[in-house]
């Protein structure tokens, strides 16, 4: 009688044993259903150092966040998109599709299982490659709590041995609620160092305006823009002993603050056989002059720009401020061929991107780029810094309007177009 009692225990814990692991295989787990999905649609910017203020890298982070990540996507806040993906499409789109959606809640829902690691498994996002040098502000910079504007310079020597080529840079504000923007350009006379730490207001700014810089738009960073990676032998050059110059933006705050920002540098691991250039449209470049727009007014900008020679469009980076309502670009070849560049149809000032294209695309030489940008400067604008409105012009200050279409591109090679990295 013991010995079938003890045959019949053994059964039922057999079956039961069976039943929890086809149980277990059956529900969702982090590792093997959810992390993919974070490191395909958040780990651009939630990365340890990134531009995102938390890390989604492992169970720990993602779990103890996990209701707030299910509303902010369940709303559509994140991931921050506002590029028509019907007009063009870009390497580093920024969506998440309803069925990881669904996948992500489920999990949520069923008690977030971790499951266990993939040791075959491994994350090669260039996202998570360590910078091959760090530079930082040479000493934290202390923003006043007098409410106004502050632009400032700030020279950062890079101490190169040897001319290098950047696969990748990235910008890392250290005060990210009141950095408004940074345009980094590249010295490499030496003779700029005096403007460290001067504001935009000192009349000896002017003379270091007059020294020629080798680069003028090295990287620009404004809210929502992460690192960019360039295609496989290519970069953008930086000689031996530059510095860094840092145009720095800060936004009003009554609360003294202070803010020491870097740039990471990733150096190009093989051989650079192509430079990456800058083509930056501007409110010069606007055809129905002058730029201002009229208090009560929707009004509308247009560029026409010619190309004068064979080039290979890598990102387009548009840059409105607060009452910017829509922006599009596209391109008109010679035999007349339309190619869609980028279309924002829901301005967001707090959310910009530099676009790099999935593919390279070939503009030949006596092409035109095309920009319409829209401008709502009326009362029932929400972003409208001035209630009541008044007359908005050209200027720095997140209040005044810039027009600015920032290109990265390569002269081009026939094959561009196929080029897959």
């Amino acid at each position: 009688m013991f010995y079938r009692v003890n045959y019949c225990m053994r059964l039922i814990l057999l079956l039961l044993g069976s039943f929890w692991s086809f149980s277990c295989a059956g529900q969702l787990n982090f590792y093997r259903d959810v992390s993919p999905i974070i490191e395909k649609r958040c780990l651009h910017c939630h990365y340890e150092g990134g531009v995102a203020p938390f890390s989604l890298k492992d169970y720990q982070d993602v779990a103890k966040r996990a209701y707030f990540i299910l509303h902010v996507i369940n709303t559509g806040y994140m991931p921050p998109w506002y590029a028509d993906r019907n007009f063009q499409s870009y390497r580093n789109e920024q969506y998440i599709a309803p069925e990881e959606v669904r996948v992500i809640r489920e999990w949520i829902q069923s008690g977030m299982i971790k499951g266990v690691p993939s040791e075959s498994r491994v994350i090669e996002k260039p996202e998570l490659m360590k910078p091959d040098l760090t530079l930082s502000m040479t000493s934290p910079y202390q923003i006043s709590g007098q409410s106004v504007e502050d632009y400032r310079f700030f020279v950062v020597p890079t101490g190169l041995k040897n001319d290098m080529f950047l696969s990748s840079i990235e910008f890392i504000p250290g005060n990210r609620q009141q950095t408004h923007h940074c345009r980094v350009m590249v010295d490499t006379t030496g003779d700029i160092r005096g403007i460290d730490g001067m504001s935009e207001l000192d009349s000896r700014i002017s003379q270091f305006q007059k020294i020629p810089l080798a680069d003028e738009f090295l990287y620009g960073w404004v809210p929502g823009n992460a690192r960019i990676v360039f295609p496989p032998g290519t970069g953008k050059k930086i000689s031996k002993n530059a510095d860094l110059i840092l145009n720095m933006h800060y936004s009003p705050t009554s609360i003294p603050q202070s803010d020491q920002s870097k740039v990471n540098l990733y150096f190009a691991k093989s051989p650079v056989r192509r430079e990456v250039k800058t083509l930056a449209l501007r409110e010069n470049d606007i055809v129905n002059q002058p730029f201002g727009i009229e208090s009560e007014h929707i009004s509308v900008f247009f560029m026409n720009y010619p190309i004068t020679k064979d080039i290979s469009l890598i990102s387009v980076m548009p840059h409105m401020h607060l009452i910017g309502k829509s922006f599009i670009a596209y391109a008109i070849t010679p035999a007349d061929t339309q190619i869609p560049l980028i279309k924002i149809d829901n301005w967001d000032f707090n959310w910009q991107s530099s676009y790099q294209f999935k593919n390279l695309i070939h503009l030949p030489a006596g092409s035109r780029i095309l920009v319409q940008a829209t401008y709502d400067n009326t009362s029932e604008n929400p972003e409208n810094p001035n209630q009541p409105p008044k007359k908005i012009g050209y200027g720095w200050n997140s209040t005044d309007e810039m027009c600015n279409l920032i290109i990265y591109y390569l002269d081009y090679q026939p094959g561009d177009e196929s080029l897959e990295y």
